[in-house]
């Protein structure tokens, strides 16, 4: 159903450039923003906001990514998207969990790109939020260019991917002079649900690798079983965490430390080349997302 007039005021009431000139100069100035044409209310075009969440924590969203959230109709959501972060969405705002479970629970990627081409036609104002980065292995490229075709109005919010921010959130910098210069992020499977046939050279080809947990066993013999390695679970989130073992010994860390899906595991030098005799006193925040950051020798 189309919005309402009232929301459609509310929505222009709460333009950025609104908000801006309200905390810069005070009433009168957003006053004079609010002219007659502010009140000239058209029938609104829908449009979707492909808009990135970030790694978990709702500071790392961005500010464009926090108003579309406010002032949005309706918003589908993964289900790795923290509640934190779908607390800022408006108190009008209608959340629609959209999110594709292991063994549970899946909303076709037809289903979910047929509901926002519904959506945006009906005139709503629409963010389709993914965790991390809508571009990095999150389908967005898929929905924009089947919104494209169906003649929505599209928008593309990056956010900060989860295959980077998850080692910088546990201290782990992917790239260090005279240690790590080149960075892949990989996805840990591919259409098919296997891992990548190309795993090896790729590996082979860069300093540091981002992939998921599953390609231990294949990476081992490349990198050998002393090679450094982490893995972080709920980065930049209070239920984050680390554990840190030689590649051959990571799987049982993980297990010993009950980490789950999902998950990023840091192969390489760069793992051990922060000091770590402070971290007891530093806040401990860590990986989300399907990925693993490994440097080959």
């Amino acid at each position: 159903m189309p919005a309402t007039e009232q929301q459609r005021l509310y929505r222009r009431l709460l333009r950025p450039q609104v908000r801006a000139s309200l905390c810069r100069e005070g009433e009168q100035a957003a006053g004079s923003l609010l002219g007659a044409d502010a009140w000239d209310i058209a029938a609104p075009a829908g449009v979707v906001h492909l808009v990135g969440a970030g790694p978990g924590d709702p500071g790392l969203l961005t500010l464009a990514a926090r108003e579309l959230l406010f002032d949005a109709d309706v918003v589908f959501h993964d289900a790795l998207v923290s509640p934190g972060i779908l607390d800022l969405c408006g108190a009008r705002t209608r959340l629609v969990d959209v999110g594709k479970r292991g063994g549970g629970r899946r909303t076709s990627q037809d289903g979910i790109t047929a509901q926002l081409i519904e959506a945006a036609r009906a005139g709503l104002e629409v963010v389709r939020l993914k965790g991390g980065d809508p571009f990095v292995f999150g389908r967005g490229g898929e929905e924009l260019d089947a919104l494209r075709a169906a003649g929505i109005a599209t928008h593309v919010v990056p956010g900060v991917t989860s295959a980077l921010a998850a080692p910088a959130a546990a201290d782990i910098p992917v790239t260090f002079r005279g240690v790590s210069g080149s960075v892949a992020i990989v996805t840990g499977h591919d259409s098919d649900g296997q891992l990548p046939r190309d795993l090896e050279a790729v590996a082979a080809a860069v300093d540091t690798l981002a992939v998921l947990p599953a390609v231990v066993q294949r990476l081992t013999p490349l990198l050998g079983p002393e090679w450094p390695a982490a893995v972080i679970a709920g980065a930049t989130t209070d239920a984050q965490t680390t554990v840190r073992a030689p590649l051959r010994d990571i799987a049982a860390a993980v297990v010993a430390a009950r980490i789950t899906a999902p998950a990023t595991l840091v192969l390489g030098r760069v793992v051990d080349c922060i000091r770590q005799e402070n971290l007891a006193a530093a806040p401990d925040h860590d990986a989300i997302g399907h990925h693993l950051v490994g440097e080959p020798r």
